[in-house]
């Protein structure tokens, strides 16, 4: 290995794109002025899956002193990549996690007049820590606050609902938590334009999980008025974080349709999207983050595209990016505080050294990893 990270380090395999100075990232600068003749692919491939062993050798080490919800976004999606037995504690996190939160709301949120009274403290406290925080968090609450029930039913109770539901598994109070989902019409937050427009990605996944759990099926009135909100012409008219808002919605309607990373998605279901990123990638490179990158490049591998030129400039692109110092993907201001910026590296790390899909884990597909579940939980 020492050798290969060796070769890495003095790769120059950047295409640049503009905007890219604007990267205040010291290793990423030094890199960029390394000219190097062009090498094989093999040796370039070699560099992608080193530079992904990069990031994950920075993050394990480290990955149980993180936040619950942090471990089990990792764990799952490196337990879904490699089937490896070793990040199946983290997926008993997360099922813990999401045991804890149902137990929570079958003891306290469950008649009308408790779900009301969660909504209105939900909202208070939303308005609290975000509503004066940036345009986006300001954008959140003025549109949810028409709607406050949206940060309960949706965000709070169908999440954890939806990933029991990929594991295989449902609470012991599913019967009562699927009768409150059917008291409210996601109809109404999945085709209102505002709503898109300050929760795109969130709504993507909620339509399909409501789809996946064979609950209200609006996948496409909301795919309808999400090309309608967001027409193609009008893009140079949208401001940086409504553009990545943009993009977010298009990559997640791709990975909600494969489950996260479960099942694959065939190109033709979704050939608008995959015609646009082939036509904006640069633009989508300057304008959205670095997790919108990764996001889109992934895209591509759901569908079974690997040589599709698109992979090489996101795996090109996220590659330029890491701090070698910190090994890992910083924040577009240079933070590499590893909390925060866990999924924009877990992300990286899979558009780097990507292992296919796997209908992973499940109660069926690998008892092992629920031999012993939080209770709560059994198989549906």
């Amino acid at each position: 290995m020492k050798p290969l990270f060796s070769l890495v380090l003095g790769l120059s395999l950047v295409i640049p794109l503009s905007g890219h100075a604007k990267e205040p990232t010291t290793a990423v600068s030094q890199q960029e002025q390394i000219k190097t003749q062009p090498l094989d692919k093999a040796a370039i491939e070699a560099s992608f899956i080193a530079d992904a062993e990069l990031i994950r050798n920075t993050y394990e080490p480290k990955l149980y002193s993180f936040p619950a919800y942090v471990i089990g976004h990792y764990g799952l999606r490196m337990y879904r990549q490699t089937l490896d037995p070793k990040y199946a504690m983290s997926v008993w996190m997360d099922m813990a996690r999401l045991t804890t939160r149902l137990d929570k709301f079958a003891a306290e949120v469950s008649s009308p007049e408790q779900i009301q009274k969660y909504i209105d403290k939900r909202i208070g406290g939303y308005e609290a820590v975000y509503g004066k925080r940036g345009k986006r968090g300001k954008l959140r609450y003025k549109v949810t606050k028409k709607m406050p029930e949206y940060l309960f039913v949706a965000l709070d109770l169908l999440s954890p609902l939806a990933r029991a539901n990929e594991y295989g598994l449902k609470h012991k109070n599913d019967a009562k938590f699927r009768e409150i989902l059917r008291s409210y019409d996601f109809k109404k937050y999945a085709t209102d334009k505002n709503m898109i427009r300050a929760w795109a990605a969130q709504l993507a996944n909620q339509v399909y999980w409501l789809r996946q759990m064979g609950e209200q099926d609006v996948v496409d009135d909301f795919i309808k008025k999400f090309r309608k909100t967001y027409p193609d012409n009008k893009d140079k008219k949208l401001s940086k974080k409504q553009y990545s808002n943009k993009i977010y919605g298009m990559t997640h309607i791709i990975f909600a349709a494969s489950e996260y990373y479960k099942k694959p998605v065939a190109e033709k279901d979704f050939q608008w999207i995959y015609d646009y990123y082939r036509k904006n990638f640069d633009y989508i490179a300057e304008h959205s983050t670095k997790d919108v990158v990764a996001e889109v490049g992934i895209n591509f591998l759901l569908a079974g595209l690997e040589d599709d030129p698109i992979v090489f400039k996101a795996r090109q692109t996220i590659q330029a990016y890491i701090n070698r110092e910190h090994g890992m993907v910083p924040s577009p201001r240079g933070n590499t505080d590893l909390i925060s910026g866990e999924h924009r590296n877990t992300l990286s790390i899979m558009l780097l050294d990507w292992r296919g899909v796997h209908d992973a884990p499940t109660y069926l597909n690998n008892p092992k990893v629920f031999k012993e579940m939080p209770y709560g939980l059994q198989p549906l």
